[in-house]
């Protein structure tokens, strides 16, 4: 790519918005989701009792449940940035192609 072109892009407004909210997104469930995690990491840690709780007469405890939903949230938490890289970033960066495409 050269110089001319990258500036172009960079100094579009729409590129600024894509990235601002690209990041912004990104950062936010990232934050979301470690935040889950390590606080099931430290009640493993230090209140070892409440996650063993046994449910029902079986052998499971509470900790079993607690963690498939840990997993799930992680995985709807990318369903929502790929649902948004796909409509939302996509529309912005095909916007950015057209508004650099006539500038060329």
């Amino acid at each position: 790519m050269n110089d001319e072109l990258v500036n172009r892009i960079e100094s579009n407004p729409k590129y600024k918005e894509l990235v601002s909210k690209r990041n912004g997104l990104g950062i936010k469930l990232g934050i979301f989701v470690l935040v889950m995690f390590y606080a099931y990491i430290l009640v493993i840690a230090f209140n070892k009792e409440l996650l063993s709780a046994k449910i029902g007469d079986g052998v499971t405890t509470i900790a079993f449940p607690i963690a498939l939903a840990i997993l799930v949230i992680s995985f709807l938490t990318t369903l929502i940035y790929v649902k948004k890289a796909n409509t939302e970033f996509e529309d912005l960066t095909n916007q950015i192609k057209k508004d650099v495409k006539d500038l060329l």
